[in-house]
């Protein structure tokens, strides 16, 4: 298989357990690239979803036509137009899914964009585009689900963050600063969900509780690094023991994980799929 290409037969279209069974999700950026691999693998574990986009309708609706055709016509799907870095957008879906779903037990945070430019030609335009979208648009998306998952007691808070949060990268201060936020959000919210459920004796020894934890992929086979010039991938796979980027797919099945209600007890932490890039 080609190093780029972000097919693979581990990519699920049937399903395959029932993890999150009655559960709703609600994946931003999530009708292509990691985005579209979430939503497939929580469907396969039998959750409903919501998948938001910022833009392309025909897109959006090519790929809830997809679900349903290898899941089928009874896979609960919606897809739900707007901009994360607008907190009036993001309240507003929150409230659509509650409205269409009834409720919000998982939130994965996985839009995000980039624009590389050496620090010292980087707009400020650049840099607070990048932070909007990646940082504030995850902060906007989290609050309205996090005050819902207060008022019932349990949730999932998942963000995509990304390798490049935890050890930087030339050309990308603005992609960086934004995915090493989301690491400090991660923490903050993790904390404070703990601390308000203790402190409403909400705190369950064996319940499912609320949860915040982030995902940091390394490279991965998607449009994205299509646009890197080949000498710079074959640089990257030196770098990365496993020799290989990482398929959608792979990130998919650690967030179903962090998603199930077996995974009560991980909070606040950091998980890395990046075949070894940073260790």
């Amino acid at each position: 298989m080609d190093a780029l290409d972000p097919k693979s037969d581990q990519r699920p279209t049937a399903m395959v357990g029932d993890k999150l069974s009655g559960r709703v999700a609600l994946v931003t950026g999530g009708i292509r690239g990691i985005g579209a691999a979430i939503c497939r693998s929580l469907v396969s574990q039998g959750a409903s979803v919501a998948a938001g986009y910022s833009a392309n309708r025909d897109r959006a609706e090519q790929f809830l036509k997809e679900l349903e055709s290898d899941f089928g016509a009874d896979v609960h799907a919606t897809l739900h137009q707007g901009n994360v870095s607008k907190p009036e957008d993001c309240r507003r879906v929150v409230g659509e899914v509650l409205e269409q779903h009834g409720r919000l037990d998982i939130l994965v945070n996985n839009a995000g964009i980039t624009i590389d430019k050496m620090t010292a030609k980087m707009s400020v335009e650049d840099w607070d585009t990048v932070l909007a979208v990646n940082l504030s648009g995850s902060f906007y998306m989290a609050q309205p689900a996090l005050e819902h998952m207060v008022e019932r007691g349990t949730g999932r808070i998942i963000f995509v963050s990304s390798v490049i949060g935890e050890h930087g990268n030339v050309g990308q201060a603005n992609y960086a600063a934004s995915k090493a936020g989301m690491i400090g959000l991660t923490k903050a919210l993790a904390k404070e969900a703990a601390f308000i459920l203790k402190r409403a004796d909400r705190m369950e020894d064996d319940g499912v509780g609320i949860t915040v934890n982030t995902v940091t992929p390394g490279f991965v086979a998607t449009e994205m690094l299509e646009h890197v010039p080949q000498k710079v991938q074959d640089r990257i796979l030196t770098q990365i023991p496993m020799g290989r980027f990482c398929r959608p797919e792979e990130v998919a099945r650690v967030v179903h994980f962090l998603a199930a209600d077996a995974s009560a007890y991980i909070t606040g932490q950091v998980w890395g799929v990046n075949g070894g890039l940073e260790m």
